[in-house]
């Protein structure tokens, strides 16, 4: 998806606030974001959210390929993702969004389709192998398998009804915070719609998408038709895992899900399990002797340095489901530096707490 190029460059830079720029690591130079992509030495530049899905599926395979990039969060929970700036960016509204020179490209398999196609040198990692391996059709049928998951329906699906979950890390308190936060964006985007006249079609295509996406997600038979596509999935994955091994029967050699390297069908499959963990599904998909190979195979994944990098930290829900609001009036309302101050440190010592408490569960339930 092409960037809006219809402004001037000093137009652009005056229309993206302070905020939205980042800092060239080298000379400290502050520049806008979206003019950086008209310069030929531009660098790799990935706008997401650290709890996205498809952010962090991009996220692994740049880690895995070793490129340098530089990320900018954009906030969900604060609607960073709906603020003017971002949907010229991408008028869709959704992370992640890659900007490479001109290049700016919104689509999760297109950006790791092009991170493969344009960083080919011998240093980088191959993570597709060439269209005359064998291997190549077995890593394209993984990955379009586990891409066509409805992941966003899983995640709001477990929030929404926890009563499908199993040692979820999902607090309970997430459940009513959620359903008050989607009639929140409604009402925001409608705003935003009538603000700014020139991406006004922009947030009603965004607000129709969101309604009848949520409302499938709060539906107990639509969620319960996936969960059984997910069984599906999950065998087919489990018998391709068994081949693998029988292939390698030297003890001690690691295999992945299409051979003896890791692939992007395994930085699909790789954060699918991580986000299956974390939303309380994994008894139900693996363990207890259920799916050993699946089981294993989640086990060593956890041991990969770029995995640990990307994803080893704890993913802390009550940032990211309660405080938000709470920085929001900060940032809006505060009526001193001193008063903003102090509620920040409030809220991050709280936060400090709430990452204590999360990491102890997760060591727990390990």
């Amino acid at each position: 998806m092409a960037a809006d190029n219809n402004n001037t460059d000093a137009q652009d830079e005056k229309e993206i606030p302070a905020k939205e720029r980042h800092v060239n690591e080298t000379t400290e130079e502050v520049q806008p974001l979206v003019a950086s992509t008209k310069s030929k030495d531009s660098k790799l530049t990935l706008y997401h959210w650290t709890q996205s899905f498809n952010s962090q599926k991009v996220r692994l395979a740049i880690a895995e390929k070793g490129l340098k990039c530089e990320e900018y969060d954009v906030s969900l929970p604060l609607s960073e993702h709906n603020e003017p700036w971002f949907m010229k960016l991408n008028p869709a509204g959704e992370v992640p969004v890659l900007v490479h020179n001109d290049n700016v490209i919104s689509d999760p398999t297109q950006i790791l389709d092009y991170l493969e196609q344009n960083f080919i040198d011998e240093n980088t990692q191959k993570l597709i192998p060439d269209e005359e391996s064998m291997y190549y059709t077995r890593v394209q049928h993984y990955r379009e398998l586990l891409d066509s998951l409805q992941m966003d329906a899983y995640t709001h699906g477990c929030i929404l009804h926890p009563e499908i979950t199993v040692d979820s890390h999902i607090p309970a308190y997430a459940t009513t915070r959620i359903r008050a936060q989607i009639g929140n964006t409604e009402s925001e985007l409608k705003k935003l719609a009538a603000e700014n006249p020139d991406l006004k079609d922009a947030y009603i295509a965004k607000q129709r998408r969101i309604k009848s996406k949520l409302f499938d997600h709060d539906n107990m038979k639509y969620l319960k038709r996936l969960l059984d596509e997910l069984e599906n999935v999950m065998d087919q994955v489990e018998t391709e895992l068994q081949r693998r091994v029988e292939e390698t029967p030297e003890e001690g050699s690691q295999v992945w899900l299409c051979g003896d390297f890791f692939s992007m069908a395994d930085v699909s499959l790789a954060v699918t399990l991580h986000r299956l963990k974390f939303l309380g599904l994994s008894r139900r998909f693996w363990g207890n002797g259920n799916r050993v190979n699946v089981e294993t195979y989640y086990e060593r994944v956890l041991d990969r340095p770029a995995f640990r990098r990307v994803l080893g930290h704890v993913n802390n829900i009550l940032i990211s489901a309660v405080l938000p609001t709470a920085f929001r009036v900060a940032r809006k309302r505060a009526p001193s530096f001193v008063g903003t101050a102090l509620l920040v440190g409030i809220l991050g010592g709280a936060s400090y707490l709430a990452f204590l408490y999360f990491k102890r569960r997760l060591t727990t339930l390990s």
